[in-house]
C-alpha cells in the first residue's frame, strides 16, 4: 500500500505548487517519516488528494527522482530511494551486495573523472546513434547553438538548479573555461578576484585573457571587491577544499559585487553531487542582474564531451552572442546533438542518480583511509558521519 504523504501546499505563497510539494516530500524524506523502500501515492491519487493538478505532482516527482530521494520501479510504482532517508528511523540493516566477479581494482581519487554506472551504456550509444542519422546544419547555426539542446537545459536548470531562465538565455558553450573565456571577452578592463585555491585552469584562462588575477582566500567572506571587474566562486562546492559558501557569505559576495559594479562568476561545475541534503540553489537564483553561471557536463557525463552551458546576465548576453557569431565559438554540433538525447532520453538524471549512491557510499572509505594523514574539514566530518550511518 502506498504511504500517505502528510503534505500542505498553500496557493497564497509565491512559491510554485511544485516546488512546494518536492520540498515537503524531500523533508519528510530527510527526518526520516518516509524510510527506504516506502512506496508512495501514484502522481494521479497525490493530485486528486491535494486538490492540484497531475502536472504538479509530476513535476514534484521528477525533481526529486532528478535528486535521486525518489527511484521508480517498473509495474510497481515510485518509492523512496534505498539511500535517501539520514535519519534514525531510516537507519536499518544494510542492503546485501553482490560479490564483485572481477578483483577490486584501485579507484582514481582525481576531482575530474566521473564514475559512469555500465548499465546505462545502452542509453549512450543511442544517443550517438541518433547522431549518425540526424542532419547536420549546412552552415554555421545560431551562435547560442541548437534551439532544442538550450530548451532542454533550461528545463534542466529550472528543475535541478532552480534557476528559472528563457531558453533563449541560455548558451551552449564548449566546457566551462570556454563560457568562461567568452564572458570574459565582453568585459571591460579589469582584475579578477578569483578563490585560493581554486580551479588552475580557470585562473590560467583570466590570465590568458591577458587579466590581472586578484587572490581571494577560499573560506573568508568576501566583503569587498573594489577595483576588480569580475570574481570567480565555485560557492556550491569549492573547489578544492569541498566548502559550501554560506547563505549569509553569498549576500555578503553579492552585496560587495553590487558596491564594487562587479560581475559575479558562479562556476557550477558538480553541484549535482551532495548526500546529505538536496543540492544547494544556485547563486544565480539570488541576483540574474549580477551573476553569470557556468554549468558543465563534465563531472556528471564525461570531460571529454568539452560541452557547457553558460546563462550570461541580461546586460551581456546580447554582446555574448553578437561575438559568438563571428567567432563561430561553440561546442561541435554532433556533441550537441548527443546531449540533447542523453538529456530527453533521461540518460543524465540516471547516471547522476548512480554515481551519487557510488560517491556517498565511497567518502566514509576515503575519508577513513585519509584520516591518519589528514584532518577533514568540520563540515565535511559531519556529513561523513552522516553518509557512514545512513
Amino acid at each position: 500500500m502506498p504511504t500517505p504523504l502528510p503534505v500542505r501546499l498553500d496557493r497564497a505563497l509565491p512559491t510554485p505548487l511544485g516546488v512546494q510539494l518536492s520540498g515537503q516530500v524531500r523533508d519528510l524524506v530527510v527526518a526520516g517519516t518516509l524510510a527506504r523502500g516506502d512506496r508512495l501515492p501514484s502522481s494521479r491519487a497525490l493530485a486528486a488528494d491535494l486538490g492540484v493538478s497531475r502536472a504538479v505532482a509530476e513535476q514534484a516527482y521528477e525533481q526529486l527522482l532528478a535528486e535521486g530521494w525518489l527511484e521508480t520501479r517498473h509495474g510497481a510504482g515510485t518509492f523512496v530511494a534505498p539511500h535517501a532517508s539520514v535519519s534514525g528511523a531510516a537507519r536499518s540493516a544494510p542492503e546485501r551486495r553482490t560479490t564483485p566477479s572481477a578483483p577490486p581494482r584501485l579507484v582514481s581519487l582525481d576531482a575530474g573523472t566521473p564514475w559512469i554506472d555500465p548499465r546505462h551504456e545502452a542509453g549512450w550509444r543511442r544517443a550517438w546513434r541518433e547522431v549518425s542519422t540526424a542532419r547536420p546544419p549546412r552552415g554555421y547555426d545560431d551562435p547560442r547553438r541548437i534551439p532544442e539542446l538550450r530548451a532542454a537545459l533550461a528545463d534542466h536548470l529550472a528543475r535541478t538548479r532552480g534557476l528559472a531562465v528563457d531558453p533563449d538565455e541560455v548558451v551552449v558553450t564548449a566546457g566551462t573555461t570556454d563560457g568562461l573565456r567568452q564572458v570574459l571577452s565582453v568585459l571591460p578592463p579589469g582584475p579578477v578576484a578569483m578563490e585560493d585555491p581554486g580551479y588552475r585552469a580557470a585562473v590560467e584562462t583570466v590570465r590568458a585573457s591577458g587579466r590581472v588575477v586578484h587572490d581571494l582566500p577560499a573560506t573568508a567572506t568576501v566583503t569587498d571587491l573594489g577595483g576588480r571587474v569580475a570574481a570567480y566562486v565555485t560557492p556550491a562546492h569549492q573547489h578544492p577544499l569541498g566548502r559550501v559558501m554560506p547563505a549569509a557569505d553569498r549576500l555578503t559576495l553579492l552585496a560587495s559585487a553590487r558596491a564594487a559594479d562587479a560581475l559575479v562568476l558562479e562556476d557550477d561545475y558538480d553541484s549535482e553531487f551532495r548526500y546529505d541534503v538536496a543540492p544547494v540553489p544556485a547563486l544565480a537564483t539570488l541576483d540574474r542582474e549580477r551573476v553569470a553561471y557556468l554549468g558543465t557536463a563534465s563531472k556528471s557525463v564525461a570531460p571529454s564531451l568539452r560541452l557547457g552551458w553558460l546563462v550570461p546576465t541580461p546586460a551581456l548576453l546580447e554582446p555574448v552572442n553578437a561575438r559568438r557569431a563571428v567567432t563561430h565559438e561553440a561546442a561541435a554540433w554532433p556533441v550537441q546533438r548527443a546531449f540533447l538525447t542523453l538529456l530527453r532520453d533521461g540518460y543524465v538524471d540516471k547516471v547522476v542518480r548512480t554515481a551519487r549512491r557510488v560517491y556517498a557510499d565511497r567518502a566514509p572509505r576515503v575519508a577513513a583511509a585519509l584520516s591518519p594523514y589528514a584532518e577533514l574539514d568540520a563540515a565535511l566530518t559531519a556529513l561523513v558521519r552522516g553518509l557512514d550511518r545512513s
